[in-house]
């Protein structure tokens, strides 16, 4: 990182950066928007601290986040990096966080309250340790190599999708998810530690399941299970709100 005032007000001066303030240990703060989308970076020349709009950083092939703001009170965007941790992530994120196309392995070191949706599909993740705590609209991790829930957010305000993973348990999902619940295209044998309450479609398509042993009670939308061996519908959830299918 840059040593000096000078060097840090001319790198912000040089990527279009306005509205800034720069202080005595060289932490940048920006009333507004930062977008380094597209600048090669594999690390950021300063440390910034609190921006209290967009923070953009996409294709920048960035191998690190250290530097990041503390603080960005809509989007955080970071997706198609070469990016193999969240280590200097925001800490609070007042809209999305969209971490996608990455190398992630963990999630350790991201924030822990997203306003938004959080996005970290297509990586390499086969845990979700490190999750944000609270999310208030979609959590997508489909298309990883999770083997387990555990560490999942404790509270996401709408859709949880987890498909397309090598999951065979989902414990650790949320109890209560007010949107759709996907786990499509996983290694599921059982749905035992399934939400409780899902308010919109309830997905389970193309696993391993015999049984419905676990499944949600209560659904709003659809219940589709099709594409697995089920002998039994004993299980079933007591309300489906949507088709059988």
């Amino acid at each position: 990182m840059f040593k000096t005032k000078q060097k840090v007000i001319q790198w912000l001066e040089d990527m279009n950066i306005s509205n800034y303030t720069v202080y005595e240990n060289l932490v940048v703060d920006v009333d507004g928007d930062v977008n380094l989308s597209r600048k090669p970076l594999e690390r950021f020349p300063v440390q910034f601290g609190v921006v209290t709009g967009n923070f953009e950083c996409e294709k920048c092939g960035l191998t690190s986040l250290e530097g990041a703001p503390f603080y960005v009170g809509e989007d955080f965007r970071c997706p198609r990096n070469r990016l193999t941790s969240l280590k200097g992530a925001p800490r609070y994120v007042g809209g999305n966080f969209f971490g996608y196309g990455n190398q992630l392995t963990t999630l350790e070191g991201g924030p822990t309250y997203v306003g938004g949706n959080f996005w970290c599909f297509f990586n390499k993740l086969s845990t979700l340790k490190g999750a944000p705590l609270s999310v208030e609209k979609d959590f997508d991790c489909e298309r990883n190599q999770l083997t387990s829930l555990m560490g999942a957010p404790r509270y996401v305000g709408d859709g949880f999708y987890c498909g397309f993973n090598l999951l065979t348990t989902l414990v650790g999902a949320p109890t209560y998810i007010e949107g759709n619940f996907h786990c499509l295209s996983n290694r599921l044998a059982t749905l035992e530690g399934a939400p409780l309450y899902v308010g919109g479609t309830f997905d389970c398509t193309s696993n391993f399941l015999s049984t419905l042993k676990g499944a949600p009670h209560y659904i709003g939308d659809d219940f589709d299970c099709r594409g697995n061996p089920l002998t039994s519908l004993k299980d079933a959830p007591k309300h489906v709100g949507g088709k059988f299918l």
